[in-house]
């Protein structure tokens, strides 16, 4: 039996309808090809989503724990130096202070002061460190504002302000000096005051 092969005429209608034929093939692949995509597109978009979560869930361990650690060294440098303002009979600054306080609260706002020496006419605030960085000095200024604040009895005394910290950035002890802040610093068993620069605020 013969094979017969049947010549189809080459026509506009029948060249249209081999292009759509084709294109309707490509088309096809083209749309498999694509949801092929989308699905590792979203896949990959799950692991990133995953990953990322479990790196800030990581950050924020990380981070309560470095925070706890921090807290705990500024306790122990808060605790150090009331302890030794404590034990030194409440002289500093050139007076004798009658009274010392620790975390005092603010009684407007929400400020807080480490350490507060008293008496009638002077008042004097400390804030501890456990590293004292430059940043710390202008914090410590605007104590006095925020004690007057919080405790308007206390106005018309006078202000000194000091900085205590077991470690200081060298331009965290300079600018204390600069702007009249005594410096309170252990070294070996002693705690140190420079209070020559000291002003009255």
């Amino acid at each position: 039996m013969e094979t017969q092969v049947v010549n189809t005429p080459i026509t506009p209608e029948n060249v249209l309808a081999s292009v759509k034929e084709m294109f309707a093939v490509s088309r096809a692949e083209q749309d498999h090809r694509s949801a092929e995509f989308d699905l590792k597109l979203a896949k990959s978009r799950e692991d990133h989503d995953r990953q990322t979560a479990d790196v800030k869930n990581l950050l924020k361990v990380l981070g309560e724990q470095v925070g706890g650690w921090n807290n705990s060294h500024g306790l122990f440098a808060e605790e150090y130096f009331f302890n030794s303002f404590n034990r030194g009979k409440k002289n500093f600054f050139g007076e004798k202070f009658d009274n010392i306080k620790k975390n005092l609260k603010g009684a407007e706002t929400d400020d807080e002061f480490d350490i507060v020496l008293l008496n009638g006419h002077s008042v004097a605030i400390v804030e501890t460190k456990f590293k004292a960085r430059s940043s710390d000095v202008n914090n410590v200024i605007n104590k006095v504002k925020a004690f007057k604040i919080n405790y308007p009895k206390y106005q018309n005394h006078q202000f000194y302000i000091g900085l205590a910290s077991l470690a200081f950035e060298k331009q965290a002890e300079q600018k204390c000096i600069e702007k009249g802040i005594a410096v309170i610093k252990q070294v070996g068993d002693a705690v140190v005051i420079n209070d020559e620069h000291l002003k009255v605020f």
